[in-house]
Order: structure tokens, then C-alpha cells, then sequence
């Protein structure tokens, strides 16, 4: 399954125009709260322009993007963790989630309903923060309620898991974070904690913001304190974009003075907070491109691709992407020597194209 990215924020920021854009998935989209109240998903491809440089040098007819699933979540309204709005529905969906991808309005429509008609995109991700600090405060407190009697009659193991619990609610009060907490991982993907989920801003313009950015830079300086990364992206404009053949998406974006489109900065940088790299393997007719989390071993990034590879793992004849290019082709790779042999524990590296040896 892949790694998927909950795209969450109030009610109309754009959050299903940017869904649609990114999946092409057809979400349906109205200018009245709650238009999406079961999550709808849908695959968007990562951009890799080595996977068909390597199709290239391959001769190869078939190439595999890798991909990265977004989900996209009911609005989310101030009081959510009490239930208001969709409350607990979003709260149960967002826990699925590896990735919070916060949408924040950046754009003035007076056609468009919102929570309050003074656009503040920073007031907004704060307002969204608290809601998940606030239920996972109540959550904390279920805890340590549950576990305190136990603790005082001497349990160890209570009384550690109930000190955690208190730091972690310490830690939340003080405007921080669980996972600034090292070496309570364990402990933390046990709970579930919604704010302990790997965090990305995206900022919803209009061409005007675009092109004169006033409200990007404040936020800018929010996600700065938040140490979160921030991406803007018209989605109206990715909407017109995705149903453009590639050519004239080139042209469209050239005559907006840009390189790449929003949608492109969106996925990579998922794919950055996720901390996923990118292996490649040429096997057949086909060359594909394997997302892992960086530190996957060989014998687990085996696994990915079939459990009996993992379970019959021999080795893995690894070169280096820039290493293959230069060399023209794998035989000559070969015969030059930059082909390795890795064990099972060898650490992947992005990049690597790999071909893997297993007995069935």
C-alpha cells in the first residue's frame, strides 16, 4: 500500500479542486460546507524524470512512476474536537493517515462561503492545530486516567507509560509537539496522536496572489515557527491545467512565468516530509520506480515489491542512477565493475537501480 497524505482545512479552502487536480479523480465540489463527508481517495503520480531517462537507456517499452495516495478529509470547523461539524468522522479519518497536508485559503472570492470573511491563512492553521491539540489532550487525559491507579500501586511499567502521558501533554501545552520528544517513538505511534503526524502547509492562491504574493509571506513566517514546510498552488488553475495535453501545459505554465506546476511542488514535497526516497529495478519489459522510507534495507525494500523476494533474499546487484547513465547500459556498467553486491542489510540509497537475487 502506499503512503497516504490526508488533505485537511476548513470548509471550501479548495481542498477537493486540489484533490481532483492531483488524482484526477473526479471528487465532487460545491461552494457549501461539508461537499466531501466520506474521505475520497485517489493515487497521484510522483514526477521522476530518471525513471524515464532509465527507460531510455533500456530500450524499455513500459515505465512504473511511484505514487503517493491523497485522501481528501471532510472540512474540519472550529470545535471539531467536540464533536461540531464532522468532527469525530474527520478526527477517525485523519488518524489514517501518514501525512497531514493542511490546505489554507490564500485567495479572496466573495462567491466562495467561509468561516469568516477576513482571509487569514495563518489564523486558519492555527485554528485547525488546536482542534488536533485538543483532541489529542483529551486523549492523553483518557489515559492517565485509566492508567494512574495502576501506577500507584507500584506498577513500573505504569508509572513509566503514565510520566510519558504527562510529558506529552506538558509538551502540547507549551505550543510543541510530541515528537520533539526523542526517544518515545514507540510510545507515540502506540497513541496515535494526531499533532505527532508528520505535517505539510499548502497555501490555495488566486492568479493575483500568484503573481503579488501578500499572504503567502505571512504565512510563510507561521509555517517558519511551526517548522513546517509550505507550498503554493492555484487550484484552479492545476484544475485547467490537468486537462491539458503536456505540450500545452508547458506553454500554459511558461506564460505564467513558471517551471513546474504547483501540483509537481505539492507531490515532492510530500514525498520529501514523508522521508521517502526513490529505487528503481529493470526487470522484463519494464523499469519501475519503488518509494521507500529512507533507511530501508535491501531485504525490506525486496519485500515491497514480493513477500517471497524478501523471504528468499540472496542479494542485490546495485548501481548507482547517475553511475548506469554514464556508463550506456548495464552490460557496460557490469563489465566496468560499478555493479555491487549488497546483503541483506545493505542500506538503499535514492537512486539505486537495483536488481534483485532470491531463491523461490
Amino acid at each position: 500500500m502506499p503512503l497516504s497524505c490526508g488533505l485537511v482545512g476548513l470548509p471550501n479552502v479548495g481542498k477537493s479542486t486540489i484533490f481532483n487536480a492531483l488524482t484526477a479523480a473526479g471528487a465532487q465540489t460545491a461552494n457549501y460546507p461539508f461537499t466531501t463527508i466520506e474521505p475520497n481517495h485517489g493515487l497521484a503520480v510522483v514526477p521522476e524524470p530518471r525513471l524515464q531517462s532509465l527507460g531510455r537507456l533500456a530500450g524499455q517499452s513500459q515505465t512504473v512512476p511511484a505514487a503517493v495516495e491523497f485522501v481528501d478529509i471532510a472540512g474540519l470547523v472550529q470545535g471539531a474536537s467536540q464533536g461540531q461539524g464532522l468532527g469525530n468522522q474527520f478526527l477517525g479519518h485523519i488518524r489514517q493517515v501518514d501525512l497531514i497536508v493542511h490546505v489554507l485559503r490564500c485567495f479572496s472570492d466573495p462567491n466562495v462561503t467561509h468561516h469568516d470573511p477576513i482571509v487569514d491563512p495563518a489564523r486558519d492553521a492555527d485554528l485547525i492545530r488546536t482542534e488536533l491539540v485538543l483532541a489529542d489532550l483529551e486523549i492523553l487525559e483518557r489515559r492517565q486516567t485509566k492508567i494512574r491507579k495502576v501506577a500507584q500501586s507500584g506498577d513500573r511499567e505504569a508509572q513509566k507509560a503514565l510520566a510519558a502521558y504527562e510529558r506529552f501533554a506538558e509538551t502540547l501545552q507549551a505550543g510543541k509537539t510530541p515528537a520533539a520528544i526523542r526517544g518515545e517513538e514507540p510510545l507515540l505511534a502506540e497513541l496515535g496522536l494526531l499533532t505527532a503526524k508528520p505535517v505539510l502547509l499548502v497555501a490555495n492562491v488566486d492568479e493575483a496572489e500568484l503573481k503579488t504574493p501578500t499572504r503567502v509571506p505571512v504565512l510563510q513566517t507561521y509555517a517558519d515557527s511551526c517548522q513546517a514546510l509550505l507550498v503554493s498552488i492555484c487550484g484552479d488553475l492545476e484544475a485547467e491545467m490537468i486537462e491539458l495535453e503536456p505540450d500545452e501545459r508547458a506553454e500554459f505554465l511558461a506564460s505564467l512565468g513558471l517551471r513546474e506546476s504547483g501540483l509537481n511542488r505539492l507531490i515532492q514535497a510530500a514525498f520529501q516530509v514523508l522521508g521517502l526516497i526513490t529505487f528503481f529495478t529493470i526487470v522484463g519489459a519494464e523499469v519501475r520506480a519503488w518509494p521507500v522510507r529512507a533507511g530501508t534495507t535491501a531485504m525490506a525494500g525486496a519485500g515491497k515489491i514480493h513477500t517471497d523476494m524478501a523471504r528468499g533474499f540472496i542479494a542485490a546487484e546495485t548501481i548507482d542512477y547517475e553511475n548506469l547513465i554514464a556508463a550506456g547500459s548495464m552490460a557496460a556498467a557490469r563489465e566496468a565493475g560499478l555493479v555491487r553486491i549488497e546483503g541483506q542489510n545493505y542500506v538503499l540509497a535514492d537512486g539505486d537501480v537495483v536488481t534483485f537475487r532470491f531463491h523461490v
